[in-house]
């Protein structure tokens, strides 16, 4: 029977390596999101043959689609074996729409339900659409940028004497936003918390905004696959006109140049977080179900 345990740093070479054999591009997909919030999920983890699999035990038994490759039939088998030994029916979560057809071909369409939360699908933009924010439709983001520019911002990578700036920041957005009566809040302080306890080891890449000095914003992310680089943490000044489209700006054209997409994340549901993910006019979104078999 599979056996999970807690993803640990040391875990990084073997599952990046499946996941670069699946090469998916949902936010879901990377090393660093993986371990950074592991505590908001209940993560766990383990390798089956030559597939990685995530579950959440939060609340009951429920799997991220596998990363890898082999035998689907088989590795399902497997987990459906571990959930009926907790007395659950096997659920498998970000599915895409092309992936429903292997479920299909192999157990019948009477053998599972499907169903979404479009609040978990991922924004996937056009990097160079970012970087130039051209044409009429980032009009808006344009004359943003005109307002903090006029403010002589600065934008640099992060570097380690750049870390407890943006930990106070994010502290601070926090404190200020009465994010401890909110339970995604409190987790967010902690993956914030991991990403700078490990920023190298993830490999990650970010920038900071300051205006006369003081943090004005970051943000972090990190390369998902072979043609997306996604934003983990994108922390910014609401009082600052320009700010967040400012580090948004900044980010793509400093660490996106290579890439053909950027994976944005989801909107969680949050409607003011929907408006802002479609004011950029994504390219495509990752639609994201779950299987629950009978």
């Amino acid at each position: 029977m599979l056996e999970f345990k807690v993803i640990e740093l040391s875990d990084k070479s073997w599952i990046d390596k499946l996941l670069a054999a699946s090469d998916f591009r949902g936010c879901e997909y990377c090393f660093a999101n993986n371990f950074a919030w592991r505590r908001l999920y209940e993560t766990k983890i383990t390798r089956y043959k030559n597939f990685y699999i995530s579950c959440s035990f939060k609340g009951g038994v429920r799997f991220t689609f596998p990363a890898g490759n082999g035998d689907y039939r088989d590795v399902f088998e497997q987990m459906r074996i571990f959930s009926e030994s907790r007395n659950e029916p096997l659920i498998i979560g970000s599915v895409t729409p092309s992936q429903i057809p292997v479920f299909k071909e192999l157990y019948g369409e009477s053998a599972f339900t499907v169903s979404t939360d479009e609040g978990g699908w991922d924004y996937v933009y056009l990097a160079e659409d970012l970087i130039n924010l051209s044409g009429r439709k980032y009009h808006g983001k344009r004359n943003h940028l005109k307002k903090i520019q006029s403010m002589g911002y600065h934008y640099k990578p992060l570097t380690e004497e750049d870390f407890d700036d943006c930990i106070t920041f994010a502290v601070n957005s926090y404190n200020n936003s009465g994010g401890y009566t909110n339970d995604s809040a409190v987790a967010e302080q902690y993956a914030i918390n991991m990403y700078f306890s490990h920023y190298h080891e993830m490999q990650l890449v970010g920038g900071i905004l300051r205006i006369d000095g003081k943090t004005a914003g970051f943000t972090i992310g990190e390369r998902i696959n072979s043609d997306t680089i996604g934003v983990h943490i994108e922390k910014a000044d609401p009082l600052i006109d320009g700010a967040y489209p400012a580090i948004n700006n900044e980010f793509v054209r400093a660490e996106a140049m290579s890439f053909r997409y950027v994976n944005r994340e989801e909107d969680l549901g949050i409607e003011g977080l929907r408006r802002a993910k479609k004011s950029y006019h994504p390219a495509m979104m990752i639609e994201k179900y779950t299987i629950t078999f009978n």
